[in-house]
């Protein structure tokens, strides 16, 4: 799997809320002309769970029609039904999705063995090669560096999103995963850098929306020895990887995209905009990083 950039898109809506497929193909088609690695969507950026089957086929369709060959497409499951993950995954398979991303079932709460029989089932099922997806703040279950580990030994399991910001824990994985098959990203923008330092794979980046030719760049960078332009690059767009995270993601992301006049739209319910204090705090960000 190539490393660098992966965006977590988000899905742009229009004023009633549906599904915005002309802000879709714009969005898709920046990303592409910025240089991105990949693109990741339908996770929680992308409001997965707050979409209709229908639509979660639709927005890997469009990204598809746009992108193909042009970047690495990697969907997300976002679903604790196996049955579901399954039949997600074959579609994006038929769609013609590269890869496909898949969240550690959550809600559950399933132990250990729970969690890598879930994995090994749908891996032998899928035709497409499997990231595995943790964000314990999100499903409160931990994909821990042991469970990873077992995982990293199947064929058919070529790497993890993990959404651990503790650097402790990303290194722990990649260093018992250094002779397999098996490559880190890591979920959080602000340990991109770090992460690719320590021997990761990049990042599944929210601030891809708002800067990706920058992302790509800043990995180009560290891939290539060039470490202290990297290290430029990292502290001059900090505060932007910061402010996305502000309340809910993708609240400042999507205000930060409408800020910049490109289609974001609003959120579904029960998600609600960022409060107006962030989001000036998020226009004022932009501005000092003259991106407006």
């Amino acid at each position: 799997m190539k490393k660098g950039a992966y965006t977590l898109l988000i899905t742009p809506f229009k004023e009633d809320l549906s599904l915005d497929e002309e802000g879709l193909r714009l969005l898709v088609r920046r990303q592409v002309e910025a240089g991105v690695h990949g693109l990741a969507p339908l996770g929680v950026t992308g409001e997965n769970t707050l979409l209709t089957d229908e639509e979660v086929y639709r927005v890997v369709e469009i990204i598809v029609e746009e992108a193909k060959g042009k970047c690495v497409i990697v969907p997300d499951t976002c679903t604790e039904n196996l049955t579901v993950a399954k039949e997600r995954a074959t579609k994006y398979k038929e769609l013609g999705a590269d890869y496909v991303s898949v969240f550690v079932p959550y809600f559950v709460l399933p132990k250990a063995d729970g969690i890598i029989n879930f994995y090994t089932e749908l891996a032998n099922h899928s035709e497409l090669p499997i990231v595995l997806h943790g964000a314990k703040t999100r499903t409160g279950v931990e994909l821990t560096p042991e469970i990873s580990t077992t995982l990293a030994k199947h064929p058919n399991i070529v790497g993890i999103k993990d959404g651990n910001k503790d650097l402790g824990h990303l290194s722990k994985v990649i260093h018992l995963t250094r002779n397999d098959d098996f490559i880190l990203f890591t979920g959080k923008d602000t340990t991109a850098y770090a992460t690719a330092l320590m021997g990761g794979a990049g990042t599944f980046t929210v601030a891809g929306n708002i800067v990706p030719e920058y992302m790509a760049r800043m990995l180009d960078l560290v891939f290539e020895g060039k470490h202290l332009e990297a290290k430029e690059m990292h502290h001059q767009y900090f505060e932007v990887f910061d402010s996305l995270r502000f309340e809910t993601n993708p609240m400042a992301a999507k205000a930060a995209l409408n800020i910049m006049g490109l289609p974001a739209g609003g959120l579904r319910p029960p998600l609600t905009p960022l409060s107006e204090g962030n989001t000036e705090k998020v226009r004022q960000i932009l501005q000092n990083c003259k991106l407006i």
